[in-house]
């Protein structure tokens, strides 16, 4: 059976039938092209948070941070706590999305912009999703080939993994992504801990860690070069920048009943989610402290090392356990992107510019055909990645393009459609002049380039990592120019209609009413009368909402929950 004990294959089949049933049994709440998209908002505070858990929590982050602390000690926390200082922030976001009443955040630009900044988003979103999904399933295969000691291949737990999300959300859409996350998510909260007490018990709990790690310092969450509190809040800012253009965000905000849904659901989830990378985090020190005798460990693999070598003799079917919860949190998030990418393209390119007027059961079509073609990209893409840390700051990056365009035409009346594009052109400019790029053309040889090769002599010390330039100055240099550059020709392109801009604050402002009907993107419903204009700040062109009362409260409660993780933190470490 693949190498599995009879009883590990056995959790694992029940499981992956167990989900697609489940996803699939969904498919009946699918009765037009918003529902399919984004679900039919009538999702509850508990579904939202276990839905934003499992969009947003997957085993590539527990790999990836295990993967840098084992190698750069308890700071590579921050490679998924780069979202805790921005946790906060999604309180007061996550309405904004709610009230646009739009299918995809592609509506949004439409809206804002106009269709050819849509259709850029379209193509820039859809390049996430890929790159995301590849990186999952890039992880998943890792996994599985460490923890079965390479009994079984690589290539087989990305087909069984991508096969059974793709039958239940091409079946249900996103309907389908936020039931399985329901039960998902708590597998995904389990496999984050499961190692935890067996290593610890190995090695004498924290006090016995530490004193096997090869460097005391790999302790310290703030490392001196690297990962300093400038790297840090970088990270963060780009996060934050980036955050609110990745596809499924709107879903993830949008989906609920009403705005409270989204926000207790966004913030919960996530806060949920720092609490599992503290495990992630504590893994990675133990596999430093069990591991740091034997040279040429792959860093990657680390975690299913340890599941391999810990859990077979605790208890019959823990390893299937433990193999079926990485599934679990693969193909939540992985059925969640596919769905979100595939309304870009059906929503914001192929009814925009292809086909328009046909039936909701035309686009659905469409949108199942276009889940399979994400996937089929996704699955591409992970044959390609370097590593799965790479991965993952290839996201952050990419992700962050058109979040300037974003939040500068959120606030500001006078932002452009040129300045949108040659703001997000520029970004992409100088992410791929400060990168290394070898792409390989087929008979053509490959197009190369090395910015450190070329320019890293010339370059102050403080900004270079052995030779290199760190990836925290590189997310100045292209945020810098995305934002000076979208300012700058702003001011002397033409504006956007001001009717046009007048219908989208006057939604924004607008709170979703209980039980409000379903509406075109920045439509009122009939008989619901715009809010009343309030600004923080009432400059002329600018549009920055004065907080409520909930808004703050919920706010300074974030700041507080961010203040007792880290403090907890210390405690745990012994720091």
């Amino acid at each position: 059976m693949f190498g599995f004990e009879p009883i590990d294959f056995a959790v694992i089949v029940v499981y992956l039938v167990g989900i697609t049933v489940i996803g699939s049994w969904a498919a009946r709440r699918v009765k037009s092209a918003a529902s399919y998209f984004i679900g039919d908002r009538k999702f509850g505070k508990v579904m939202m948070a276990f839905f934003m858990f499992g969009a947003a929590t997957h085993y590539d982050q527990a790999v990836s941070v295990t993967s840098k602390v084992f190698r750069s000690g308890a700071s590579g926390i921050w490679y998924q706590w780069m979202w805790l200082f921005t946790t906060p922030f999604f309180w007061l976001i996550a309405p904004i999305f709610r009230r646009m009443r739009a299918v995809t955040t592609g509506d949004y630009f439409e809206m804002r912009f106009g269709p050819s900044v849509s259709l850029l988003y379209a193509v820039i979103g859809m390049l996430q999703m890929i790159v995301t999904i590849g990186l999952m399933l890039k992880s998943c295969g890792a996994m599985v080939t460490a923890a079965t000691d390479g009994r079984v291949d690589a290539n087989l737990a990305i087909f069984a993994t991508t096969a059974m999300f793709v039958i239940y959300g091409v079946a249900g859409g996103m309907s389908s992504a936020i039931v399985a996350d329901f039960v998902q998510g708590l597998m995904t909260f389990t496999f984050s801990f499961l190692l935890l007490p067996f290593a610890l018990g190995k090695l004498g709990g924290i006090a016995g860690m530490r004193q096997a790690l090869p460097d005391s310092a790999m302790v310290q969450i703030v490392a001196p070069r690297e990962i300093t509190v400038f790297y840090i809040f970088m990270i963060s800012f780009n996060g934050l920048v980036g955050w609110v253009t990745q596809p499924h965000t709107m879903a993830v905000c949008a989906g609920g009943k009403t705005e409270m849904e989204g926000r207790m659901g966004v913030t919960a989830g996530l806060f949920v989610k720092r609490i599992c990378t503290v495990a992630w985090m504590i893994t990675g020190l133990c596999a430093a402290a069990m591991y740091a005798s034997q040279p040429g460990m792959n860093p990657d693999e680390v975690f299913g090392r340890m599941a391999r070598e810990l859990l077979p003799g605790v208890a019959p079917g823990l390893v299937g356990l433990f193999i079926a919860c990485i599934l679990a949190s693969v193909m939540s998030a992985c059925g969640a992107f596919m769905v979100a990418s595939s309304g870009l393209f059906t929503e914001n390119i192929y009814k925009r510019f292809v086909v328009r007027g046909r039936s909701d059961k035309h686009y659905v079509v469409v949108g199942r055909i276009a889940d399979v073609m994400v996937v089929a990209f996704g699955v591409y893409f992970a044959y390609t990645l370097e590593s799965v840390v790479k991965g993952l700051e290839i996201f952050w990056q990419v992700a962050a393009m058109m979040g300037i365009a974003f939040w500068v035409g959120l606030y500001w009346r006078r932002a452009t459609v040129a300045a949108a594009w040659a703001g997000t052109l520029a970004s992409f400019a100088v992410l791929l002049f400060t990168s290394k790029i070898d792409l390989p053309l087929g008979p053509l040889g490959h197009l190369g380039w090395d910015f450190n090769e070329h320019f890293a002599r010339f370059l102050p010390s403080f900004i270079l990592l052995d030779g290199n330039l760190l990836l925290s100055w590189q997310m100045v240099s292209y945020l810098v120019v995305g934002f000076v550059v979208t300012i700058v020709v702003s001011l002397f392109t033409r504006p956007v209609d001001p009717a046009r801009l007048d219908r989208m604050f006057a939604c924004l402002r607008t709170p979703i009413a209980p039980n409000e009907p379903e509406t075109k993107p920045f439509t009122l419903p009939t008989g619901v009368h715009p809010a009343p204009r309030k600004v923080l700040i009432d400059l002329p062109g600018f549009e920055i909402p004065r907080p409520t009362w909930i808004g703050m409260l919920g706010f300074m409660v974030s700041w507080v929950i961010v203040l007792m993780l880290i403090w907890a933190v210390y405690v745990i470490l012994g720091l």
